[in-house]
Order: C-alpha cells, then sequence, then structure tokens
C-alpha cells in the first residue's frame, strides 16, 4: 500500500518505468492522472504541472508521442475540469457546508482548500479558471467553486477550455525543450532534477506572494 501511494504521489518521477512496464497504455494513465487532479476534489495531491513537465522531457527523448500526449491531457483537463465544475454546480454549497461541520467529510474535502480557491476566485473572477491552472490545489478546487457560485456554464467553457490549452502547451511545451538539450539526452537522470525543481516553483511562488504581502502590511 505504501508503495501505491508512493507511485500516485511522483507518478512524474516514475513515468519512464511506466512508460517500460505499460507501453501504450501510459497515455490512458496520463490521462487518468489529469482527469483526476483536475475533476476530482478529493486528489487535489496528484502531480499536474510536473507531470505534464515529465511528460515533455520524455517526448523530446522520442519515448512518448508529442501531439497524443498533448491531445489526451488536453482532453483531461477539459474534461476534469467540467465533470469538477457540475459537481460543483449540483451539490457544492451542501458539500462545502459538510465539510465545515462535518470532520468526516472535512477529512475529503478540506476547507481550506476551498477557501484558497474561493478567495481565489473572487479576486480574478472567470480568469481565475485560466490562472488557477498553474496553482497546485487552487487547479482543483476552482472549477468546484464556479459551478457552486452559479457561474454560466458556456462562460465556464470559454476559460476551461483556454486554460487548459495554455497549461498543457507551457508545460509540456517546457518539458519538451528541456528534453531536446543535448546534456539532457545524454544524462536522462537530469529530467528527475528538472521535475523536482518544476513541482518546487509553486512553493516559491507562494512564499514570494506572503512575503510581499506581509511588506504591503507593514508599510
Amino acid at each position: 500500500m505504501a508503495e501505491l501511494i508512493d507511485l500516485a504521489l511522483h507518478v512524474d518521477r516514475y513515468l519512464l518505468e511506466l512508460v517500460a512496464a505499460y507501453g501504450v497504455w501510459i497515455y490512458a494513465i496520463l490521462f487518468l492522472i489529469v482527469f483526476a487532479e483536475t475533476g476530482l476534489v478529493v486528489t487535489p495531491f496528484l502531480p499536474g504541472d510536473s507531470l505534464l513537465f515529465a511528460s515533455g522531457a520524455l517526448a523530446a527523448t522520442g519515448v512518448l508521442d508529442l501531439r497524443v500526449a498533448a491531445t489526451l491531457v488536453s482532453l483531461a483537463a477539459i474534461s476534469g475540469d467540467a465533470v469538477n465544475y457540475s459537481v460543483g454546480r449540483a451539490a457544492g454549497v451542501r458539500i462545502i457546508h459538510l465539510s465545515r461541520v462535518d470532520a468526516r467529510w472535512g477529512r475529503w474535502v478540506n476547507p481550506a482548500y476551498v477557501a484558497r480557491a474561493h478567495v481565489f476566485f473572487e479576486r480574478h473572477g472567470g480568469q481565475a479558471i485560466v490562472l488557477g491552472r498553474f496553482v497546485p490545489i487552487v487547479r482543483t478546487f476552482v472549477p468546484f467553486v464556479a459551478g457552486a457560485a452559479e457561474m454560466s456554464y458556456p462562460a465556464f467553457a470559454v476559460y476551461n477550455v483556454g486554460g487548459a490549452l495554455v497549461w498543457v502547451g507551457l508545460c509540456i511545451g517546457a518539458g519538451y525543450t528541456f528534453g531536446n538539450v543535448p546534456i539532457v539526452k545524454e544524462n536522462f537522470s537530469l529530467v528527475t532534477i528538472g521535475i523536482v525543481i518544476v513541482s518546487m516553483l509553486p512553493m516559491a511562488f507562494e512564499y514570494v506572494r506572503h512575503v510581499r504581502q506581509g511588506r504591503m502590511s507593514a508599510d
């Protein structure tokens, strides 16, 4: 069980081994992980940015087909957000209430994550659907909050599709560019270092944001 949990949390770092073990089924695995990370509020811990980066890096070496991978994860990101929005629209208010008053629900749907996504949505409006793609945790909860707030679906759909394409394009594109660096091609273990760096960037940005807010409050 511990090994399975470790694999789920760090599937980006085991991607090469998974390709060797499952062959073309890796595309289905990528689809399911991205769909779950964007579409299910109970799995915000799954890798997102770093998984796309790793997929791009592998595509640069020829292990994955870039067009197939990019197309499938884009569809996963779009459909995941659409499902998340629908759940939020249908039962979001009740689920949020239960997560706050019932510890059993709170273990599955973290009230702090919902609150963070709600603040993000209130601050950025519809653009939060696009911007939230690049913020772990927020990426998972923003479409749910948008549904609970009864954002119109046509407007949501535009931001959803646009945000997914930009997110996938930038993350996979960055990985593909990194994977094409000669020294990386000759020493593929460097991709793991790149994945770790990418996975740490959101925390670094969050730290900088808190420092800036603290300075503004002090002034």
